[in-house]
Protein backbone atom coordinates (compact mmCIF):
# COMPACT_ATOMS: atom_id res chain seq x y z
CA UNK A 1 0.00 0.00 0.00
CA UNK A 2 1.35 3.46 -0.88
CA UNK A 3 2.56 5.19 2.34
CA UNK A 4 0.00 7.88 2.11
CA UNK A 5 -3.85 6.57 2.14
CA UNK A 6 -6.89 8.36 1.83
CA UNK A 7 -9.21 7.00 4.79
CA UNK A 8 -13.08 7.17 4.63
CA UNK A 9 -14.66 7.76 7.93
CA UNK A 10 -18.34 7.80 8.36
CA UNK A 11 -19.72 9.22 11.10
CA UNK A 12 -16.36 10.92 11.47
CA UNK A 13 -18.07 14.89 12.31
CA UNK A 14 -17.38 13.88 16.11
CA UNK A 15 -16.35 11.66 18.93
CA UNK A 16 -14.54 8.02 17.85
CA UNK A 17 -14.89 8.71 14.30
CA UNK A 18 -13.69 12.30 14.67
CA UNK A 19 -10.50 11.03 16.99
CA UNK A 20 -9.68 8.45 14.42
CA UNK A 21 -9.89 11.12 11.74
CA UNK A 22 -6.96 12.90 13.78
CA UNK A 23 -5.39 9.55 14.49
CA UNK A 24 -4.70 8.87 10.96
CA UNK A 25 -4.03 12.74 9.77
CA UNK A 26 -1.81 12.85 12.17
CA UNK A 27 0.09 9.93 10.12
CA UNK A 28 -0.17 11.95 6.92
CA UNK A 29 -3.19 10.62 5.45
CA UNK A 30 -5.64 12.63 3.46
CA UNK A 31 -9.31 12.16 5.10
CA UNK A 32 -12.55 11.82 3.53
CA UNK A 33 -15.39 12.47 6.75
CA UNK A 34 -18.79 11.63 5.90
CA UNK A 35 -21.55 11.91 8.38
CA UNK A 36 -25.23 13.61 7.90
CA UNK A 37 -24.93 17.21 9.96
CA UNK A 38 -22.51 19.75 6.86
CA UNK A 39 -22.26 22.01 10.26
CA UNK A 40 -20.40 19.30 12.64
CA UNK A 41 -19.02 18.47 9.46
CA UNK A 42 -17.33 21.71 8.69
CA UNK A 43 -16.13 22.07 12.14
CA UNK A 44 -14.74 18.62 12.29
CA UNK A 45 -12.85 19.29 8.83
CA UNK A 46 -11.57 22.57 10.37
CA UNK A 47 -9.94 20.94 13.76
CA UNK A 48 -8.16 18.40 11.29
CA UNK A 49 -6.47 20.64 8.67
CA UNK A 50 -4.77 22.61 12.12
CA UNK A 51 -2.06 21.33 12.37
CA UNK A 52 -1.93 18.67 9.82
CA UNK A 53 -0.98 18.79 6.13
CA UNK A 54 -3.63 16.62 4.84
CA UNK A 55 -6.52 16.93 2.57
CA UNK A 56 -9.58 16.62 4.32
CA UNK A 57 -13.02 16.00 2.44
CA UNK A 58 -16.33 16.34 3.65
CA UNK A 59 -19.68 14.51 2.20
CA UNK A 60 -23.26 14.92 4.07
CA UNK A 61 -25.28 11.79 3.46
CA UNK A 62 -27.62 10.09 5.75
CA UNK A 63 -26.41 6.77 5.74
CA UNK A 64 -29.74 5.68 7.92
CA UNK A 65 -31.69 5.91 4.51
CA UNK A 66 -32.20 2.74 2.29
CA UNK A 67 -29.68 3.41 -0.68
CA UNK A 68 -27.47 5.64 1.27
CA UNK A 69 -24.24 3.75 1.09
CA UNK A 70 -24.74 3.55 -2.25
CA UNK A 71 -24.92 7.54 -2.63
CA UNK A 72 -22.19 8.42 -0.90
CA UNK A 73 -20.03 5.47 -2.74
CA UNK A 74 -21.02 7.52 -6.25
CA UNK A 75 -20.26 10.81 -4.86
CA UNK A 76 -16.88 10.13 -3.35
CA UNK A 77 -16.36 8.08 -6.78
CA UNK A 78 -17.74 11.08 -9.06
CA UNK A 79 -15.42 13.36 -7.21
CA UNK A 80 -12.40 11.68 -7.82
CA UNK A 81 -10.77 9.72 -4.50
CA UNK A 82 -9.74 6.37 -4.33
CA UNK A 83 -10.71 5.07 -0.63
CA UNK A 84 -7.34 2.92 0.52
CA UNK A 85 -8.60 2.42 4.05
CA UNK A 86 -12.78 2.30 4.98
CA UNK A 87 -13.67 2.77 8.80
CA UNK A 88 -17.87 2.07 9.30
CA UNK A 89 -17.90 3.63 12.43
CA UNK A 90 -21.31 5.46 12.22
CA UNK A 91 -23.72 3.81 14.23
CA UNK A 92 -26.27 4.31 16.68
CA UNK A 93 -28.85 2.51 19.64
CA UNK A 94 -32.01 2.90 21.53
CA UNK A 95 -32.89 2.20 25.10
CA UNK A 96 -36.11 1.08 25.65
CA UNK A 97 -38.31 -2.21 25.83
CA UNK A 98 -38.11 -3.21 22.35
CA UNK A 99 -41.89 -3.63 21.19
CA UNK A 100 -42.75 -0.20 23.01
CA UNK A 101 -39.97 1.41 20.96
CA UNK A 102 -40.37 3.65 17.84
CA UNK A 103 -40.39 0.81 14.80
CA UNK A 104 -38.90 3.79 12.58
CA UNK A 105 -35.89 3.92 14.63
CA UNK A 106 -35.21 0.41 15.28
CA UNK A 107 -35.11 -0.06 11.01
CA UNK A 108 -32.83 3.10 10.52
CA UNK A 109 -30.50 1.68 13.29
CA UNK A 110 -30.57 -1.93 11.49
CA UNK A 111 -29.56 0.31 8.40
CA UNK A 112 -26.92 1.86 8.89
CA UNK A 113 -25.22 -0.37 11.61
CA UNK A 114 -25.51 -3.51 9.75
CA UNK A 115 -27.09 -3.06 6.32
CA UNK A 116 -25.05 0.82 5.52
CA UNK A 117 -21.64 -1.51 6.76
CA UNK A 118 -22.30 -4.63 5.51
CA UNK A 119 -22.91 -2.55 1.54
CA UNK A 120 -19.76 -0.25 2.07
CA UNK A 121 -17.59 -3.51 2.36
CA UNK A 122 -19.08 -5.01 -0.42
CA UNK A 123 -18.57 -1.98 -2.46
CA UNK A 124 -14.80 -0.90 -1.42
CA UNK A 125 -13.86 -4.15 -0.65
CA UNK A 126 -14.23 -5.56 -4.11
CA UNK A 127 -12.44 -2.65 -5.20
CA UNK A 128 -9.32 -3.54 -2.63
CA UNK A 129 -9.40 -6.97 -3.87
CA UNK A 130 -8.95 -5.77 -7.30
CA UNK A 131 -6.22 -3.71 -5.95
CA UNK A 132 -4.55 -5.87 -3.63
CA UNK A 133 -4.59 -4.28 -0.79
CA UNK A 134 -6.62 -2.84 1.67
CA UNK A 135 -7.82 -1.85 5.17
CA UNK A 136 -11.42 -1.94 6.41
CA UNK A 137 -12.01 -1.39 10.17
CA UNK A 138 -15.36 -1.83 11.80
CA UNK A 139 -16.74 -0.73 15.16
CA UNK A 140 -18.47 -3.27 16.76
CA UNK A 141 -18.41 -3.15 20.74
CA UNK A 142 -18.71 -5.51 23.64
CA UNK A 143 -22.45 -5.26 23.39
CA UNK A 144 -21.69 -8.09 20.14
CA UNK A 145 -20.49 -10.56 23.20
CA UNK A 146 -24.31 -10.81 24.66
CA UNK A 147 -27.98 -10.43 24.27
CA UNK A 148 -29.18 -6.65 25.51
CA UNK A 149 -32.61 -6.80 27.32
CA UNK A 150 -33.90 -2.78 26.70
CA UNK A 151 -31.42 -2.34 24.02
CA UNK A 152 -31.65 -5.54 22.00
CA UNK A 153 -31.52 -4.37 17.90
CA UNK A 154 -27.88 -2.84 19.24
CA UNK A 155 -26.82 -5.55 20.94
CA UNK A 156 -27.83 -7.92 18.41
CA UNK A 157 -26.66 -5.32 15.48
CA UNK A 158 -22.60 -5.30 16.89
CA UNK A 159 -22.93 -9.19 17.21
CA UNK A 160 -23.26 -8.92 13.11
CA UNK A 161 -20.66 -6.18 12.53
CA UNK A 162 -18.30 -8.99 14.81
CA UNK A 163 -19.13 -11.97 12.80
CA UNK A 164 -19.60 -10.83 9.42
CA UNK A 165 -16.04 -8.79 10.26
CA UNK A 166 -14.41 -11.92 10.84
CA UNK A 167 -15.85 -13.89 8.35
CA UNK A 168 -14.47 -10.96 5.92
CA UNK A 169 -11.10 -10.79 7.03
CA UNK A 170 -10.33 -14.48 6.25
CA UNK A 171 -11.97 -14.20 2.89
CA UNK A 172 -9.99 -11.08 1.96
CA UNK A 173 -6.78 -11.87 3.81
CA UNK A 174 -5.40 -13.65 0.83
CA UNK A 175 -6.06 -10.80 -1.61
CA UNK A 176 -3.89 -8.23 0.38
CA UNK A 177 -7.39 -6.90 2.02
CA UNK A 178 -7.25 -6.44 6.00
CA UNK A 179 -10.34 -6.22 8.02
CA UNK A 180 -10.70 -5.45 11.66
CA UNK A 181 -13.58 -5.67 14.10
CA UNK A 182 -12.80 -2.90 17.44
CA UNK A 183 -14.77 -4.18 20.40
CA UNK A 184 -15.32 -1.25 22.59
CA UNK A 185 -17.26 -0.66 26.00
CA UNK A 186 -18.75 2.53 27.43
CA UNK A 187 -17.53 5.46 25.64
CA UNK A 188 -17.64 8.97 26.50
CA UNK A 189 -19.64 10.07 22.98
CA UNK A 190 -22.85 11.75 22.19
CA UNK A 191 -23.61 7.75 22.22
CA UNK A 192 -26.02 8.53 25.11
CA UNK A 193 -28.08 11.29 23.99
CA UNK A 194 -28.59 9.55 20.86
CA UNK A 195 -29.72 6.32 22.63
CA UNK A 196 -32.05 8.20 25.07
CA UNK A 197 -30.14 6.54 27.70
CA UNK A 198 -31.19 9.10 30.53
CA UNK A 199 -34.21 7.57 30.91
CA UNK A 200 -32.82 5.50 33.40
CA UNK A 201 -29.69 3.30 31.89
CA UNK A 202 -27.17 2.37 34.72
CA UNK A 203 -24.73 1.04 32.49
CA UNK A 204 -22.43 4.19 32.57
CA UNK A 205 -22.77 4.37 36.29
CA UNK A 206 -21.76 0.50 36.65
CA UNK A 207 -19.00 0.65 34.14
CA UNK A 208 -16.32 3.79 34.28
CA UNK A 209 -16.78 5.02 30.23
CA UNK A 210 -13.45 5.34 28.38
CA UNK A 211 -12.13 8.44 26.34
CA UNK A 212 -12.60 8.62 22.50
CA UNK A 213 -9.62 9.83 22.16
CA UNK A 214 -8.28 6.25 24.20
CA UNK A 215 -10.77 4.05 21.73
CA UNK A 216 -9.38 5.88 18.50
CA UNK A 217 -5.63 5.08 19.27
CA UNK A 218 -6.23 1.59 20.34
CA UNK A 219 -8.32 1.36 16.61
CA UNK A 220 -5.82 3.20 14.51
CA UNK A 221 -2.89 0.74 15.75
CA UNK A 222 -5.11 -2.90 15.17
CA UNK A 223 -6.41 -1.90 11.91
CA UNK A 224 -2.57 -0.71 10.53
CA UNK A 225 -1.61 -3.71 12.13
CA UNK A 226 -4.11 -5.91 10.25
CA UNK A 227 -5.66 -7.70 13.62
CA UNK A 228 -8.85 -9.25 13.04
CA UNK A 229 -10.43 -8.25 16.24
CA UNK A 230 -9.56 -5.64 18.85
CA UNK A 231 -10.92 -5.51 22.35
CA UNK A 232 -10.32 -2.10 24.06
CA UNK A 233 -10.51 -1.91 28.05
CA UNK A 234 -10.50 -4.23 30.87
CA UNK A 235 -14.13 -4.60 31.04
CA UNK A 236 -14.44 -5.73 27.11
CA UNK A 237 -11.70 -8.05 27.76
CA UNK A 238 -13.44 -9.66 30.64
CA UNK A 239 -17.29 -9.61 29.09
CA UNK A 240 -15.40 -11.26 26.32
CA UNK A 241 -13.94 -14.09 28.22
CA UNK A 242 -16.71 -14.55 30.74
CA UNK A 243 -19.32 -14.88 28.38
CA UNK A 244 -17.53 -17.88 27.42
CA UNK A 245 -18.04 -19.61 30.62
CA UNK A 246 -21.38 -18.18 31.74
CA UNK A 247 -24.56 -20.19 31.44
CA UNK A 248 -26.55 -18.00 28.83
CA UNK A 249 -29.79 -17.63 31.35
CA UNK A 250 -27.17 -15.68 33.68
CA UNK A 251 -25.82 -13.75 30.79
CA UNK A 252 -28.88 -12.73 29.70
CA UNK A 253 -30.14 -11.59 33.34
CA UNK A 254 -26.26 -10.17 33.23
CA UNK A 255 -27.05 -7.23 30.74
CA UNK A 256 -30.46 -6.43 32.00
CA UNK A 257 -29.41 -5.50 35.53
CA UNK A 258 -26.37 -3.55 34.09
CA UNK A 259 -28.71 -1.26 31.30
CA UNK A 260 -31.51 -1.97 33.80
CA UNK A 261 -35.26 -0.97 33.02
CA UNK A 262 -36.16 2.13 31.22
CA UNK A 263 -37.45 4.68 34.25
CA UNK A 264 -41.08 5.55 31.63
CA UNK A 265 -41.60 1.59 32.13
CA UNK A 266 -41.29 1.50 36.14
CA UNK A 267 -44.27 3.76 36.37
Amino acid sequence: MKHKSTVLITGGSGGIGLCLAREFANAGNDIILAASNAERLEKARTSLLEGCNVNVYCFVSDLAAHEGAERLYNDIKAAGHTVDILVNNAGFGDYAEFVDSDWEKQERMVTLNITCLMHLCHLYGAEMKKRGNGRILNIASCAAFAPGPYMAVYYASKAFVLSFSEALSVELKEYGVSVTALCLGPTTTNFTNAADMKKGCTMFKKIKPDTPEAVAKTGYKAVMRGRAVKYHGAPTVFTALAVRFAPRALVRYFTKGINSKPETENK
